[in-house]
């Protein structure tokens, strides 16, 4: 079984040479160099690196520089800016660049992006022509992504963290699970995946997390498990899971077979991205 971890974000310390936007509660740093230490802590093959917005916005310096030390190990998402009127060119670039195998776009309600803005439809007509998937982050915003996807029902879309708001601090979320309907009604679209990522963060237990696996089940359900992708999120959740953690209770669970299993946590992932990792000998 080949494991592929659909989201993680690596950054180095702020410093002047590559300053952060924003400082959030993560670590100072947890440098390409220490993700591949923590993978190959746990056994984790390979994984989709997210350049973390957060830090750096649309610069994906940092995330293309991890690649190039790494190429074995990573693929790569940039995030991709509906306001830039050349977006279009900034994604047919990036095509050019190794291992890039997707972008990235926020339309969560804090960002006043709707499914009407005219830079969304640049962005979404690139990723045909290019042939990428759009990772989308909407949690809140369901039923506006919604929207957005049915007026692009040949745009390939991977919708981030379930969907659902996930928390970064504790305490646990009242009802982490309230969106959950809409997540199953977004199912119908076939043009659409899902990352089964910073799951553990929804939570109300103590690891190994026990209460996810009643509305995971519903999800993989309507999903199916070769369009669900499991990852871990690190390191948004560390406040909450550490790497290991986030990736042992779906290893060890009965609640999945070894087929379900090397599907969620590899070979969907491996499929919609059209990339698997390799490890040097």
């Amino acid at each position: 079984m080949v494991t592929i971890d659909s989201q993680v974000h690596a950054y180095e310390a702020n410093t002047s040479h590559r300053p952060w936007h924003k400082t959030p509660n993560w670590p100072d740093h947890v440098t390409g160099d220490e993700m591949v230490v923590a993978m190959d802590r746990v056994g984790v093959d390979g994984a989709i690196f997210v350049s973390p917005f957060t830090m750096y916005q649309y610069d994906d310096s940092y995330a293309v520089e991890v690649q190039r030390a790494h190429p074995g190990r990573f693929a790569l998402v940039k995030p991709v800016d509906p306001d830039n009127p050349e977006v279009s060119d900034v994604i047919a670039e990036w095509k050019k660049i190794p291992g890039a195998v997707g972008i990235r776009i926020m339309m969560t309600p804090d960002t006043g992006i709707d499914e009407k803005h005219p830079g969304l439809d640049r962005i979404l007509h690139a990723a045909v022509l290019h042939d990428f998937p759009v990772n989308m982050l909407c949690r809140g915003n369901l039923g506006t992504a919604m929207k957005l996807i049915d007026r692009h029902s040949n745009t390939r879309f991977i919708i981030v963290h379930l969907g659902l708001t996930q928390p970064h601090t504790p305490p646990p979320l009242e009802q982490p699970w309230k969106d959950l309907p809409q997540v199953l009604e977004l199912a119908n679209r076939p043009n659409v995946a899902i990352k089964i990522s910073g799951v553990c963060t929804l939570s109300r237990e103590k690891y190994p997390f026990p209460d996810i696996w009643d509305p995971l089940a519903r999800v993989f359900d309507a999903w199916g498990f070769d369009r669900c992708l499991w990852g871990t999120d690190w390191t948004r959740a560390f406040v909450l899971v550490n790497y290991e953690q986030a990736v042992e209770p779906f290893r060890l669970t009965e609640r999945l077979n070894d087929n379900e299993r090397s599907m969620l946590m590899g070979g969907a992932c491996a499929k919609i991205y059209g990339w698997l990792p390799q490890k040097k000998a």
